[in-house]
């Protein structure tokens, strides 16, 4: 089921979308929200007719780095032995179609293609064998990065987590399960030209590793993401560039770059 955040008539709710056809699609509204047992109300509205939101609004982002060799690589870093972490705060989360605002303090903003991992349920100390039970589904992410910042900066705080910096969406696919998430196509396009194209098996941690290793630390909760590191590629954007990440099996997530106002 992929199920999406929307706003219509000033009201915000979650639905499930119908359809195969992307001029064709519908959302059936849900009744409540659906990290708990939930219904279908039967009311459907034209996806045409609404905006999409960010699929979920997490307490907070876990993003795991360097978790593609060719990655690590491509910027003159070394591959890490254990999945390494940082945060992006909630602030950060834009949606579907919402402008990446290109930030003052920085020359040199990149794009990262990322598949990312909602948790369904408030977990801690998540054995192996447990973590498909904590996954809500999947979404597309594209963790967007001051790279200047990055380099001159220890902590990664503004480089990683300034506003508008952690798009998500289109919607959560909650039909995928650990081993097909475990080898999808991830792509992004610039403009319609193709920056980055890997699989989400080439991952040097598995989604498995990472939430056993962040949860040893620290509980989840529902509605939290787990960025899962991007594959080579990485590069530039300017304002006006139209960045867009492509999963297989989930959707596209589109965003235009603007002068931060």
């Amino acid at each position: 089921m992929r199920i999406a955040r929307f706003s219509i008539d000033g009201n915000v709710a979650f639905g499930a979308v119908e359809g195969d056809k992307p001029d064709e699609l519908v959302l059936d509204i849900i009744k409540g929200i659906p990290f708990t047992d939930f219904e279908l109300s039967g009311t459907k509205v034209p996806l045409s007719k609404v905006r999409l939101l960010p699929p979920v609004l997490p307490n907070k982002v876990v993003a795991f780095g360097r978790n593609y060799a060719e990655h690590a690589r491509e910027l003159g870093n070394e591959v890490p032995d254990a999945p390494f972490a940082f945060f992006k705060p909630s602030t950060s989360v834009i949606g579907p179609g919402d402008a990446i605002q290109y930030p003052a303090f920085s020359s040199e903003v990149h794009h990262e293609a990322e598949l990312a991992v909602v948790i369904g349920r408030l977990c801690r100390e998540v054995p192996r064998e447990r973590v498909k039970d904590v996954i809500f589904g999947y979404t597309c992410a594209n963790d967007v990065t001051a790279r200047d910042v990055q380099k001159r900066e220890k902590q990664w705080a503004r480089a990683k987590g300034f506003d508008t910096s952690c798009p998500l969406g289109p919607w959560v696919e909650t039909g995928l399960d650990l081993e097909t998430a475990g080898d999808l196509t991830v792509q992004l396009t610039v403009n319609g030209q193709q920056r980055q194209l890997g699989r989400t098996s080439e991952m040097i941690h598995s989604i498995e590793d990472l939430i056993v290793n962040i949860t040893e630390a620290m509980t989840l909760l529902p509605g939290d993401v787990i960025l899962t590191g991007t594959p080579a590629g990485v590069g530039p954007l300017v304002v006006g560039d139209e960045v867009a990440v492509t999963i297989e099996g989930i959707g596209t997530l589109t965003n235009k770059v603007v002068k931060r106002g």
